[in-house]
């Protein structure tokens, strides 16, 4: 970013933010997504004064549902964290001892400064194609990612690419997917194109965040009519007698045929649950998941390349930690 000179003291990226000398006493975020908010939960942690100033209106993990994002805002709020949403950072100064970061509300114009010991720059990653010799051999860039088809082909016969350097997310199991994906094709089998809406992420906060396919906003912009179930973490017993009622699940469904569209988890310890449960939505092996079907044979595959009895990890999350099966979450929710 043109406004975030990076240069390694003042100005970090987040490699260094893993291996800094000194713990700083003040240190602004500038990106909420999960790389900004899991460093700005980290350093909160261990007592330094942390302020995230995120571009995008819906603030802290814009890409997460934004009831995901109201709750992670009142517990960071709660511990101390600063948030600006909709806020750009226009410059920082270095001059000093620390540093002076200018924002802007893109709203009102309201312009502040803030002085901190340190900045994150958390906006997003680049991906590092310098020196591959792609313009030599004539492999097509596009917004600086490799174009490749739905099996990881460049426009170079014989030359594949996948991973962070082609588009779609950033993430090390759909890289390890995708390179499945990939060399089955290379190898002649006929596989099935990877669903980039089925990709379980998580973000290591605390409580933690766990989701996958669409949020409802995004369901409702894709033409479904969708129903909602959402139940409180604080109304389950075992998740009070862990000792962890902090946070909710919310399913979205398809109104009209009851296709299971995303899961959302926000909870304390239940992320490895939900992620599993996630991974349920195949749809890419010509079925989606109906609110009322049983779980699937164990050795049916998801989207995202592993074998696991993903239908069953869902129908057992759910039940377990709200007391009901997916499709009773209707009737406890108040979003219809």
């Amino acid at each position: 970013m043109p406004n975030l000179p990076i240069d390694g003291v003042k100005i970090i990226e987040y490699r260094k933010a893993m291996s800094l000398p000194f713990q700083p006493k003040s240190m602004v975020v500038v990106g909420a997504g999960a790389i900004g908010v899991e460093f700005a939960y980290f350093y909160n942690t261990i007592g330094t004064e942390v302020t995230v100033v995120e571009f995008m209106e819906q603030g802290l993990v814009p890409r997460e549902d934004e009831d995901i994002s109201k709750e992670l805002a009142r517990a960071f709020n709660k511990s101390g964290i600063k948030v600006y949403a909709n806020t750009e950072v226009t410059k920082v100064e270095t001059t000093g001892v620390g540093c002076i970061v200018h924002t802007k509300d893109r709203k009102s114009g309201k312009e502040e400064t803030i002085a901190c010991d340190i900045v994150l720059s958390a906006a997003g990653i680049t991906p590092n194609l310098e020196n591959l010799g792609l313009e030599e051999l004539g492999i097509q860039v596009e917004k600086g990612l490799v174009k490749v088809d739905v099996n990881g082909k460049t426009n170079i016969p014989g030359i594949y690419a996948i991973g962070d350097i082609t588009p779609g997310q950033a993430l090390a199991h759909v890289a390890s997917a995708e390179g499945i994906h990939c060399v089955e094709g290379i190898a002649g089998h006929r596989g099935t194109p990877i669903d980039y809406n089925n990709i379980p992420g998580c973000t290591y906060c605390q409580p933690e965040i766990a989701s996958v396919g669409y949020t409802e906003k995004g369901a409702k912009e894709a033409g479904y009519e969708i129903k909602v179930g959402k139940f409180p973490f604080s109304a389950s017993g075992k998740a009070k007698a862990s000792g962890t009622p902090a946070g909710f699940v919310k399913v979205i469904f398809d109104a009209k045929y009851g296709e299971f569209l995303g899961p959302y988890d926000w909870s304390e310890c239940h992320r490895d649950d939900c992620r599993g449960s996630g991974r349920q939505k195949t749809r890419n092996y010509g079925y989606g998941y109906r609110q009322d079907d049983p779980p699937p044979p164990d050795h049916e595959r998801s989207a995202d390349g592993s074998c696991c009895s993903c239908l069953r990890r869902s129908h057992s999350f759910v039940k377990d930690y709200t007391g009901c099966h997916p499709s009773e979450l209707y009737a406890q929710s108040t979003n219809t």
